[in-house]
């Protein structure tokens, strides 16, 4: 069974600025990471395969070349390969125009199971994962928090949503978006890492995609950014007076609701 992880490389949030002069985002010097809900979906598969030695896991990504990087890490995770789709003739890609070049590459790939984070956290629009289902024609569970069973005619997974759980099986191939605190991610080991650049990471370019040049980067996004800008910081605050029951309550619905617990 194969396996395919799709992941981005992107700024880390806690370093991140904006230009107030031309509102993008200030990526220069600052450090890239993994993609959080993509990293659990990459832990999801490895652990996948751990449990079973006929499962084979595939990274792919779309970035610049300096994300090959990344993919050398996924590799060092334990990753059996990986795939970068780079080119200029992709870039200014938005959700529209980046699923549909994954679409093309994954064709070209091949997988049994697709697994994305739920949403990139230097863009939040939770959609290349879904897009992406959608131009393959294959079923979609997204926010899965747990993959309780992999046949190679189902899987069945817990999904987690603000106010519930719920238990969803489906039929494969399917594509599955997975949230950041589902598991633990794996430490690389020194062994690893000097194992992983035996393997080199495998580079995709336009040329390799059966798609016409309009409908892919810029020329193939509708989306246009109009404004970025950072939320000034507020010192106004709620003063809450709750009994000890009252606040406990408060706080585990607070938590609940930004996803950083289910129970």
């Amino acid at each position: 069974m194969k396996i395919v992880v799709l992941v981005k490389q992107v700024p880390d949030s806690t370093e991140i600025t904006v230009d107030k002069k031309t509102g993008t985002l200030v990526r220069d010097g600052v450090p890239s990471i993994i993609n959080p809900d993509d990293l659990a979906g990459l832990e999801a598969a490895l652990e996948l395969k751990d449990a079973n030695p006929d499962v084979k896991v595939t990274v792919v990504s779309m970035g610049p070349p300096q994300a090959k990087g990344m993919l050398q890490e996924t590799i060092a995770r334990g990753a059996d390969d990986a795939y970068l789709i780079t080119d200029r003739r992709l870039g200014g890609a938005d959700t529209c125009a980046t699923s549909r070049t994954l679409a093309a590459a994954l064709k070209k790939i091949g997988f049994d199971l697709i697994i994305a984070g739920r949403q990139a956290i230097d863009g939040d629009t939770a959609q290349v994962g879904p897009q992406t289902a959608e131009r393959l024609g294959l079923p979609q569970i997204t926010y899965v928090d747990q993959i309780i069973e992999l046949t190679p005619e189902k899987i069945t997974v817990k999904k987690a949503l603000e106010e519930e759980e719920q238990i969803l099986t489906s039929k494969m191939p399917c594509v599955l978006t997975t949230l950041s605190g589902m598991n633990k991610p794996r430490y690389m080991n020194c062994v690893d890492i000097v194992d992983s650049f035996d393997k080199p990471v495998n580079i995709m370019t336009f040329d390799d995609l059966d798609l016409d040049l309009s409908v892919v980067g810029l020329a193939g996004s509708p989306t246009k950014v109009h404004a970025t800008f950072t939320k000034e910081v507020s010192a106004e605050t709620k003063t809450y007076e709750l009994s000890a029951q009252e606040t406990a309550e408060l706080i585990a619905k607070t938590l609940k609701e930004k996803q950083l617990i289910t129970k």
